[in-house]
């Protein structure tokens, strides 16, 4: 056979696999990494989307710090929203998996699916549900506080009520997601450990803090970052919400506006693309300090309870 028939066969065995997924970074180049690049390049101009794009530096950046205080409302309440629910979802997430591997293993599959069905759920569907159940003449939540003997609540009206419902509902939401977690780490755990413990005298409280807690620190780890990610992206549910009940993007008083919802209404209400570009890139870099703190802080902690 001709040498060169053999290195073109040899050639394309080896190949063959990189051929195959060609597609695949092709989509990607121009689906992922292009728009990430070019939405870099518009962060360093003032565009309407339309017309010229005029090079401007980092004037937006030094505009967000320094001429938009809706920016700094909308990372507070991102901020505390947070603060509020990943502490809820997780103990309500760890809670609930303990209990259905310990006291419901006949029943545990539905009622895993019954709690992780928010999760699932659309974000229209949640937006509408919620704006049912607050609504403020005809809504469940306020028909309940009448029937106790309590005043009605302009539930989507007043700025504190408006971040209790936004909190509820992203509890609501999620929680079942930090369920199914926990239940997949609580399933790595020996059973020895707890039998053992058992047979030294402990009780299930103390076989929960000294041996699941300690044993969960990995998942809780990725449980916690991807929150804080997760978080910070808040968008759908609330703007949804608030959207239906007609009031303005962040509701009453700004009090719901998250950093995402202020990215929307500057790039496709005030078709300030330029602008909200550098908000989105100034959002990305906040989420990754934070992560990085957070992932740093529970590690050193998770190295000295190992020593």
């Amino acid at each position: 056979m001709n040498w060169k028939v053999i290195f073109l066969l040899r050639v394309g065995k080896k190949a063959t696999p990189y051929l195959m997924i060609t597609p695949y970074f092709f989509l990607y180049i121009a689906f992922g990494l292009f728009p990430i690049l070019f939405s870099l390049v518009i962060s360093l101009t003032k565009w309407d989307g339309i017309g010229e794009m005029t090079f401007i530096g980092l004037k937006n950046y030094t505009r967000i710090f320094t001429n938009d205080p809706l920016f700094y409302t909308s990372l507070y309440n991102t901020v505390l929203i947070i603060v509020i629910t990943i502490p809820l979802e997780i103990i309500l997430g760890l809670l609930l998996a303990v209990f259905l591997k310990d006291f419901f293993r006949k029943s545990g599959s539905v009622l895993q699916l019954i709690n992780f069905l928010p999760y699932i759920t659309t974000p229209v569907a949640i937006g509408i549900i919620f704006q049912i159940l607050f609504d403020w003449k005809n809504g469940s939540v306020n028909v309940l506080l009448t029937k106790m003997g309590f005043e009605s609540v302009y539930w989507l009206g007043l700025p504190w009520a408006s971040r209790v419902v936004v909190i509820i509902m992203q509890t609501w939401t999620t929680f079942g997601y930090k369920m199914v977690l926990f239940l997949s780490g609580l399933s790595t755990i020996p059973e020895e450990l707890y039998e053992s413990a058992k047979i030294d005298g402990a009780k299930w409280l103390d076989c929960f803090i000294y041996i699941t807690i300690p044993m969960l620190k990995p998942i809780m780890i990725f449980v916690v970052t991807t929150s804080i990610i997760n978080g910070f992206r808040l968008f759908d549910e609330p703007q949804l919400l608030f959207q239906s009940a007609s009031q303005p993007i962040g509701g009453p008083d700004h009090a719901v506006l998250t950093v995402v919802m202020r990215y929307y209404d500057v790039a496709f209400h005030s078709f300030d693309f330029g602008y909200g570009s550098a908000i989105a890139y100034s959002l990305f870099m906040v989420i990754a300090i934070i992560s990085f703190i957070s992932m740093k802080f529970m590690n050193r902690g998770e190295e000295e309870s190992s020593h």
